[in-house]
């Protein structure tokens, strides 16, 4: 989603080409059905807590309220060495404890920042080498080390994101690419770091495996999956530029209502049916939200893609379920997941965008700083036969 100290030891900078995943029957066909609760534990640290509807407003917590809405998955976000700790990896540690004792299966996102990366930032953690083979090294050595913290901590991860919305690339300017404006010709050189973080970002996954880290599924996230001249180009330089197809084993994409008029179903359908013909991977929407506020009453209200579905809870409902059809009418049966972004987040209501409220629950400040999340019926969008 856009928002407006590390030790190793010299690692060889890229291992044997990794082993392959890239089969889809390896994983078969479960139908991840998510939502990121990356801010739960500091929502619940600051006092925050949910009210089920359902229930007679029972406090729940908010994953046992959205699992009888049909939650499977959890996205966590993890930051390099963030300020006080918040998504960093003891954080991320406690939460997926927690997850998984529920039985939810989990999803880590590799940001490889100390906070926020997107689209529009992907800054360099501040303890990381500034030239290219010692910093990817560091990677090597911080996903391998990240992967086994989880496996010592007993921990299965089902899905990891090397790179969050990496578009432009990761790990600035050292990763860097411009894909929007090379010419076809030049998008294979301008690829080489991005090819060079990534490959070494992948072989600390097999180090992982080597130590014992259970297999995962490996995605590749990129912002826009309804454009799918973007999706193609940018999937061909980095194959042009020495990364197999064997390196990654989902293709994730984010698709969200108003970051241009032509982000519709029919693009987003058109984008995931080419991928999936041309890579035959697995694809997730793995970003996505709709408003259910959003009246102009601090900004403009921005013109959605699919101008039909009202900005409402009910909205909320159509959209995801939308997104589900497609997804899962993706050739092949390659369609395998959507999730929704950061659901619960009550002091963050907008999630990025020019609209009011685009979570799950309705908040209530009136007790602040005690905040409390009424629970929405569009809590339930991934429940089967709604």
């Amino acid at each position: 989603m856009r928002f407006f100290t590390f030790l190793c030891a010299a690692l060889p900078l890229v291992a044997a080409a990794p082993s392959s995943n890239s089969n889809q029957d390896n994983f078969g066909s479960y139908f991840y059905k998510g939502h990121d609760l990356s801010s739960l534990k500091t929502l619940e640290d600051t006092g925050s807590i949910f009210k089920d509807t359902a229930r007679n407003n029972k406090t729940r917590p908010a994953e046992d309220i959205l699992g009888d809405g049909g939650m499977n998955t959890v996205r966590l976000r993890i930051w390099v060495n963030p300020e006080s700790g918040t998504n960093g990896l003891q954080y991320n540690l406690e939460l997926a404890k927690r997850f998984q004792k529920k039985g939810y299966k989990l999803y880590l996102d590799f940001h490889f920042s100390d906070s926020w990366a997107d689209p529009q930032k992907q800054p360099l953690p501040a303890g990381w080498p500034t030239t290219l083979k010692p910093l990817a090294s560091t990677v090597r050595g911080y996903v391998k080390d990240t992967l086994v913290a989880f496996k010592k901590a007993g921990i299965k991860l089902d899905l990891v994101s090397l790179g969050n919305e990496i578009r432009h690339g990761m790990l600035w300017p050292l990763g860097y690419v411009d894909i929007d404006i090379q010419p076809d010709s030049a998008l294979a050189s301008n690829f080489s770091g991005l090819a060079t973080l990534y490959k070494a970002a992948r072989a600390g996954v097999d180090d992982a495996y080597r130590a014992g880290f259970s297999k995962t599924q490996v995605m590749i996230h990129v912002d826009n999956g309804w454009n799918v001249t973007l999706q193609q180009r940018w999937y061909g330089a980095l194959v042009a530029n020495g990364v197999p197809t064997s390196a990654w084993d989902v293709i994730g994409v984010s698709f969200y209502p108003f970051y241009g008029t032509s982000a519709t179903f029919d693009n987003l359908k058109n984008s995931l049916n080419t991928l999936a013909r041309q890579y035959r991977k697995p694809l997730q929407v793995v970003e996505t939200d709709y408003p259910a506020i959003c009246n102009g009453q601090w900004n403009p209200i921005p013109e959605s893609s699919e101008p039909s579905i009202p900005y409402s809870v009910d909205g909320q409902l159509i959209w995801v379920k939308k997104v589900i059809d497609i997804v899962k009418a993706v050739p092949y049966g390659l369609g395998r997941g959507v999730h929704y972004w950061e659901p619960a987040w009550l002091n963050n209501t907008s999630l990025g965008s020019d609209c009011n409220d685009a979570i799950l629950f309705q908040p209530d400040y009136s007790g602040w700083p005690v905040t409390v999340g009424y629970s929405r019926k569009s809590v339930n969008m991934f429940k089967e036969g709604r």
